[in-house]
Order: structure tokens, then sequence, then C-alpha cells
């Protein structure tokens, strides 16, 4: 029995809705519409009934009755079939929104001059270096000095170090694959996974460096062809139409969302001269270097007086002075 095809259908495009709601919650019940102004529920007449009712959030049903009436919507695109691999079947990869309002971004005059270019093109290049973390050292081996950064110490443009979770330096080095880190000052870091965070990057400040991170990060930093510093490199990745691009790329697998090396088609904007890119960015260096030196007096005074119970990293007590290497 043959099948009629719809009339919307094509061998050449795969039709793909990026809907981010299904009318459903995570426990099966119906999902309201909330007034984002009131808070209260939005309500609608029950053409059955007659009785008001709540909305249902169902932009996925709101899709399908525009592909049957011929009609699009702002989550609905038919993607060249030669596009799609079958081997990353997530609708949101192929939602080209994000992108196109990054290119659009690009024409504005503040950026006239400016290249693009994609992260993993980036560093092929040089001009950007990228890695990954140390590793996850057990529960029972955090008893020692060293910092270990998990990803929910990466909040707010900042890496927090918590006192109470850290390592021993023998086992740190094993992590660190030698006597340091590798980590340098002013680094950029943040979540490949796990966390609602990936995307926001947090910079590491001087005095820091002496860290295990797990190894669910993600770290960049300027490159040796790079014509712009790591202030630059924030400034641009906090871009808002930067960051939307993640919403593209960052996947849920199973219990915890996941970037992968899907992050290296992140488009970014190339400053022209070196002189352009420190004149954006300037209020992100003077927050950042304005910062760290508070910092680094307030950690020298904690070692001078040694009288206080406050945590700086870099002021505590230590493994004696020989056992141990600076970060690079």
């Amino acid at each position: 029995m043959s099948i009629r095809k719809p009339s919307w259908f094509s061998s050449e495009t795969i039709m793909v809705s990026t809907a981010p709601t299904c009318g459903l919650t995570k426990g099966g019940r119906l999902l309201p519409i909330v007034d984002p102004n009131t808070g209260k529920r939005v309500q609608e007449i029950d053409p059955e009934t007659g009785a008001a009712v709540d909305a249902v959030d169902d932009k996925l049903k709101a899709d399908a009755i525009a592909l049957a009436n011929g009609e699009t919507t702002e989550t609905l695109n038919f993607i060249p079939a030669a596009e799609i691999d079958l081997r990353c079947a997530v609708p949101a990869y192929y939602d080209h929104r994000y992108r196109d309002q990054f290119n659009e971004a690009m024409k504005a005059p503040q950026f006239a001059g400016f290249d693009t270019a994609s992260i993993g093109d980036l560093i092929q290049q040089g001009v950007l270096k990228g890695r990954g973390g140390h590793g996850s050292p057990s529960q029972d081996e955090r008893i020692g000095d060293v910092p270990y950064i998990k990803v929910s110490d990466l909040r707010a443009g900042l890496v927090n170090i918590n006192p109470t979770n850290r390592i021993p330096l023998s086992v740190a080095k094993k992590f660190w694959h030698g006597q340091s880190s590798g980590l340098q000052a002013f680094d950029l870091v943040c979540p490949e996974r796990t966390s609602k965070n990936i995307g926001d990057f947090c910079i590491l400040l001087p005095g820091q460096e002496r860290v295990v991170m797990t190894k669910e990060v993600i770290v960049l930093r300027p490159g040796p062809k790079a014509n712009f510093d790591p202030f630059y490199l924030l400034w641009a990745l906090s871009l808002k139409v930067v960051r939307d691009q993640w919403r593209r790329v960052i996947f849920m697998q199973t219990n915890r969302e996941d970037v992968g090396k899907r992050y290296l088609e992140i488009l970014l904007p190339v400053p022209p001269s070196p002189e352009r890119a420190k004149e954006i960015s300037e209020p992100f260096r003077s927050f950042y270097q304005t910062l760290a030196t508070a910092r680094s007096a307030l950690s020298d005074y904690l070692n001078q007086e040694k009288q206080h119970h406050f945590f700086v990293s870099g002021a505590e007590e230590v493994t004696p002075a020989g056992d141990d290497e600076a970060a690079s």
C-alpha cells in the first residue's frame, strides 16, 4: 500500500523542529504557560466545555500545525540532507538561529575590521591554546593542601577555591604529570559538562595556578600568534551572540549536560589589531587586574600576620619549601 507524501516532503531536505516544549513537564503533567509579567498561569477557554483552563505550553504542536498548513515558525527548519549527521541526531545542533544572529551582529560599526573564526580554527592557527582539566581525584584522596577544582567552583567569572576540598601534593603531581599544573594566571576556564554554566568562562587569578582541575573543564588562553590578551578573549566569549551559540552545541547526556568537542565550532570575533583589542576590552582588563592586585595585597597581609582564619589560595599553610614547584 502506497503512502501519500505530504506537500512539505522533500528528499533533499529534512524537517527539524527545535521546539523547546512539548506540553509536558518532566513528571508527565501538563506544562502550563506562565505570564512572565504576573507570574500567573495563562488561562484559555476549553472549546468543548466552555470553561477556563490553563493554557498548555506546547511549541512542538505549534510547529506540527504550522508544517501541515505550509507555514513557518522560528523553530521549524528544513536542513539539507547532506548536512545531517545521523550520529548527531539532536535537533538543537541544526538550529542556525544563533550563528545567524552572530553573523548579523558582526555587521555593527563596533566590529568594523574584525574577522570571524571558530575556536577550533583559532587553535589550529596557533591563535588560541586549549586543553582540558587534569582529572578527578577520589574522595578519600582529598586530605592535602593542593586545591581541587570542581565544576561547581566555577561561578560568576571567578574560580572559587574550596579550602575543604584539597589533595596531597604527591597526588596532585600525578594528575599534573609533572611538578606543576601547567596553568597560568588569567587562564580562562569553563565547565565542559555536568553544569548549567557550560559556556560561562571564569578567570584564574594570579596565585591560583597551583590547583588540580577536574577533567570536565575547558581551559583556553591566547596562543603565540594571538593579537589579543586573556581579557579580550573573555570579552569576546562573554558577548551574548557568542554565549548564545553554546545552546546549539550543549547536549543532554542521560542525566548530565555535555559539550564534547563541539565547542570548537563556536564563532568568535577576531580583532584587527592589538590596540583595538585592548581598547574594546578595557573594562574587563581593569576589573580583573584590580581584583588581582587587591587579592595579592590581602594574601601578603595574611602571610605576614598568620592570625586570621581566612582562606585565600596562596596564603594558606602549604608543604615546606623545596617540596613544591611553582606553577608555570
